[in-house]
């Protein structure tokens, strides 16, 4: 859009007590650290913010929804329309019995701390599982044997016209890091089911992913987390390693030669290097062994080349 269209669309928004920013950096909110801006990102303080703008929005606005942008890839291009963000405000996480309730914007490793500070077992996994809890609802994270399926008890998501609702399992028809969720639908908050257990075996479980993890996975670099689903029956990484990709390069951009599903940024990769490399990645696996690799990562924006925000 045009520098004046964005000022219309930011006048256009209600009094807020959350931030407004026309023209947003997202290449500093995503774990890549590359990608191009926001039209207009709103991080909304509580529900009532966020329905408040969501009422009053036009609905020929488009809506794009991040959180901590743990497995985000961001176009060069930019994002048109509303970005929203869910932060402190949807990250509050309280004990219900043996239930754990969460809003959208917790992460879920402090989700799962936080239920093993209580002697509540079953969300162990979430340790394992980089990003936010909306995120994970909306995907059915998993690691280490556990999905959020497995788990949920019920969600609260509001549409883009401001309407709440309830969702119970049955309805998110979950599937491996899939959900039937309208991409419409923001998830406010969830609950999980858990069960009391022993805190210390707990935490010695949580101790057990975490080490896994480092030992496994390039933490601490400039990555989004796991690139592609796992093929039914099989690892992908495997098939990416037997495809001859681990260390492959464009710029700046790499397969990770420690864990050959995710892709680096060593610095001053663009996003148009990072997907690039994943689609040449796709082609290897599918010539050498006939899989099609599906993206896991979430790509949001459009490329440099179509105009930027």
């Amino acid at each position: 859009m045009q520098a004046e269209d964005r000022k219309t669309l930011l006048e256009s928004m209600p009094h807020v007590k959350g931030r407004l920013v026309e023209n947003a950096n997202l290449s500093r909110l995503s774990w890549f650290r590359t990608g191009g801006n926001a039209e207009l990102l709103f991080e909304p303080a509580d529900e009532d913010d966020l329905v408040k703008v969501l009422k009053h929005l036009p609905s020929s606005v488009p809506i794009t929804v991040i959180g901590v942008g743990s497995n985000l890839l961001v176009r060069d291009g930019g994002v048109d329309g509303l970005v929203i963000r869910l932060g402190r405000g949807f990250s509050e996480i309280c004990m219900r019995g043996n239930v754990v309730a969460a809003g959208a914007g917790a992460m879920d490793v402090h989700v799962a701390k936080a239920a093993a500070k209580n002697g509540l077992t079953g969300l162990e996994f979430l340790v394992g599982v980089p990003g936010t809890i909306g995120g994970a609802v909306r995907m059915n994270a998993g690691a280490y044997g556990r999905e959020i399926k497995d788990v949920l008890k019920h969600a609260h998501a509001v549409d883009r016209y401001g309407h709440i609702v309830e969702l119970q399992p049955e309805d998110m028809d979950y599937s491996y890091r899939h959900s039937a969720l309208d991409d419409s639908m923001i998830v406010l908050k969830a609950s999980f089911n858990a069960s009391i257990g022993d805190e210390g075996e707990i935490l010695e479980r949580m101790k057990e992913i975490s080490s896994s993890r480092a030992e496994s996975q390039p933490l601490g670099t400039r990555t989004g987390g796991s690139t592609f689903k796992n093929p039914e029956g099989q690892h992908a990484w495997r098939l990416i390693d037997e495809a001859g990709c681990r260390g492959m390069r464009i710029g700046d951009a790499e397969v990770s030669e420690k864990h050959c599903n995710f892709l680096i940024n060593h610095g001053q990769a663009t996003a148009k290097d990072l997907e690039e490399l994943g689609e040449k990645v796709r082609a290897a696996v599918k010539e050498k062994s006939g899989v099609d690799l599906e993206w896991e990562i979430r790509m949001i924006g459009k490329p440099v080349d179509e105009g930027s925000a």
